[in-house]
């Protein structure tokens, strides 16, 4: 089973930044298509970017032009930087495996994320 710590998350001001890191301890990392998620209080965990193991990107529309993520695989970690950041944004984020074939379920047990808050 993967090991996932995720970090990089904070306070920050709405139209700010933040580069969310996730590591993962797992063999043969570059073969797994990975995402990040969150959950923002009191709502179900939802997707919010998708990485293939090739390098193709998936985002969904709420982050779109907003968001990046990319992978460095000799560091078997995940990114997520995010710019313009909203009130709306503010969540745990996670990252876990998934694959876009299979709904982008995740495959492995979840981390303890990283807390986003976006606030003045």
């Amino acid at each position: 089973q993967a090991r996932i710590v995720e970090s990089g998350g904070g306070l920050v001001q709405p139209g700010g930044s933040l580069r969310l890191s996730c590591e993962v301890s797992i063999v043969n990392f570059r073969t797994y298509h990975m995402a990040w998620y969150r959950q923002a209080p009191g709502k179900q965990r939802e997707l919010v970017a998708h990485i293939s193991s090739a390098g193709a990107t998936y985002y969904v529309d709420a982050v779109k032009g907003r968001f990046t993520v990319s992978r460095d695989n000799a560091m078997n970690t995940v990114y997520l930087q995010m710019n313009s950041l909203k009130p709306e944004d503010t969540a745990i984020y996670y990252c876990n495996a998934a694959n876009a074939a299979w709904n982008f379920v995740a495959l492995w047990p979840w981390g303890r994320g990283t807390q986003v808050t976006v606030s003045l």
